[in-house]
């Protein structure tokens, strides 16, 4: 049985406990203690939360953890020297180390993000780029895995860290069996995007989010807006003014952002060829994905897909 320990300060960001949720519901999915759980602070007891509300927990000692998370919190102040030096006693002998949104800032304090590539929400990525600059910082990923370093970008992303590390410990099969426990519309792989197009494009009505989970759901096919429109039982005309109206953009160009976005996510993760990419996302042809990635992003599919491979040298396989 693997421990995890979440260690947390005062006035630390409530939604941290949810990233624990992954190992809860893991130990359920699989019928057996998979995951050994602790709430560490610095001298133990209760701790308040950004809801004032506390959480029981249990003093920084010597046991031996597996994996070790560290919890952000909302002031801007340092990190408490104890927590600091915690951190650096338990590096070396936890299978690996993790921060949930701004907790990165404590590992950086703590010297353990010198020379990696790590991820913050994205509101903090300049502030955690400027303070220390020995780090690469990727503001545009859910997460990212650097080694035995891990870090995540803002709020639910921590979860999608720790399905990571269930992922990573037990496979894809009880990762899923999770997600499906905690009722997660969509698991996010770390490479995607803090920036989701469905969230940007924020439709108000349940018609028009039906027809953007159709596109989502079949890029590959030759969308038109009439398809939407069947999928939102509503005309062509009728739906076309009423997605502008609600997105701020036209159908069309809706759809060529979703196909951006997925594109791009499989461009970097380096497992299919541009041309299956194209055909997967309804580009239809490398030349004419080429041609979009050039227009939204300065630069060619596999000129991005350059940019990130040297960086992904050091992840885990």
């Amino acid at each position: 049985m693997q421990k995890v320990a979440l260690v947390i300060r005062e006035d630390f960001q409530v939604m941290s406990l949810a990233a624990l949720s992954a190992f809860e519901f893991a130990n359920r999915s699989a019928g057996e203690p998979l995951y050994d759980i602790h709430v560490l602070s610095e001298h133990g007891g209760p701790v308040a939360s950004s809801l004032f509300a506390s959480v029981h927990t249990e003093p920084f000692s010597n046991a031996v953890y597996d994996t070790i998370l560290v919890a952000g919190a909302m002031d801007r102040s340092s990190t408490p020297a104890g927590v600091v030096a915690f951190l650096r006693e338990v590096e070396p002998r936890a299978r690996r180390v993790g921060a949930l949104c701004v907790g990165a800032f404590a590992l950086a304090e703590a010297g353990l993000l010198s020379g990696r590539r790590a991820t913050v929400h994205w509101r903090r990525a300049a502030e955690l780029r400027r303070d220390f600059p020995q780090i690469t910082v990727d503001e545009d990923r859910i997460f990212i895995v650097d080694g035995k370093i891990w870090t995540s970008a803002g709020m639910t992303a921590a979860l999608d860290l720790t399905l990571g590390m269930v992922e990573k410990d037990h496979g894809a099969a009880l990762a899923r069996s999770v997600a499906q426990s905690l009722v997660l519309y969509h698991r996010r792989a770390g490479g995607q995007s803090q920036h989701s197009q469905l969230v940007a494009l924020n439709p108000t009505s349940n018609r028009v989010q039906q027809a953007l989970d159709y596109a989502r759901r079949n890029l590959r096919k030759d969308l038109r807006s009439e398809d939407l429109a069947n999928a939102a039982c509503l005309s062509p005309r009728q739906f076309s003014r009423v997605f502008r109206t609600e997105t701020g953009t036209s159908p069309a160009k809706a759809i060529e952002n979703l196909r951006l976005e997925s594109a791009r996510l499989l461009v970097e993760q380096g497992r299919h060829s541009l041309d299956n990419i194209a055909t997967e996302t309804g580009f239809g042809d490398r030349d004419r994905m080429r041609r979009a990635f050039l227009r939204a992003f300065g630069q060619s599919p596999q000129s991005l897909r350059s940019a990130v491979e040297p960086l992904e040298e050091s992840l885990p396989v």
